[in-house]
């Protein structure tokens, strides 16, 4: 029998299911600002004619941060705690798991073997306030290689062109961050 899961029909259900469990509104806007980041590689991705998921990375942008309602500390202070956490707590409300795993995956993609989409929730969760990780960028540009059947550096240059775009307008982001209060 065939597993029934919470659906979401866009983005904003998204939204006011996180406001139902008790997100404050600068964790909305949090996800908002890194969903411009998602979207724009989304955009970029979609150029390569790449077989990806945009929902997925859509829904997992909008949930990665779910178990800071459990854990508000973590908005201000560094910690972890809400990854597991907010994995938990979607599991338990329906939520499919390959979206909540977004919660833990987002923040453990080293430690993970990890789709496109839930490395692309993580890219943009870095590059929405400009951080760029090399690491990570790396692990991007080698997995959209080998799905188009590239060398790294055919591809290489694009990207790292978008990811410096979409990093150099971080801190426009930030600033918008900080108009609804903690």
């Amino acid at each position: 029998m065939e597993q029934l899961y919470k659906t979401f029909k866009s983005v904003q259900t998204a939204y006011e299911f996180l406001q139902e469990l008790g997100a404050p509104p600068h964790l909305i806007q949090h996800v908002k600002l890194v969903g411009e980041a998602a979207e724009m590689l989304i955009l970029q991705f979609q150029q390569f004619y790449l077989d990806f998921d945009s929902d997925w990375i859509r829904l997992g942008v909008a949930f990665h941060d779910t178990g800071k309602i459990l854990h508000p500390s973590e908005f201000v202070e560094k910690g972890n705690r809400h990854e597991i956490a907010g994995e938990i707590l979607l599991l338990e409300q329906g939520v499919d798991p390959k979206i909540a795993r977004c919660c833990r995956s987002h923040g453990q993609w080293q430690q993970l073997e990890c789709s496109f989409e839930e490395l692309i929730v993580a890219l943009a969760d870095n590059l929405w306030k400009g951080k760029r990780n090399r690491e990570l960028e790396d692990r991007v540009i080698g997995k959209v290689a080998r799905m188009l059947g590239k060398d790294y550096w055919d591809v290489f240059g694009c990207l790292d062109d978008k990811f410096e775009e979409i990093a150099a307008s971080g801190d426009l982001r930030l600033a918008r961050s900080l108009t609804v209060i903690i």
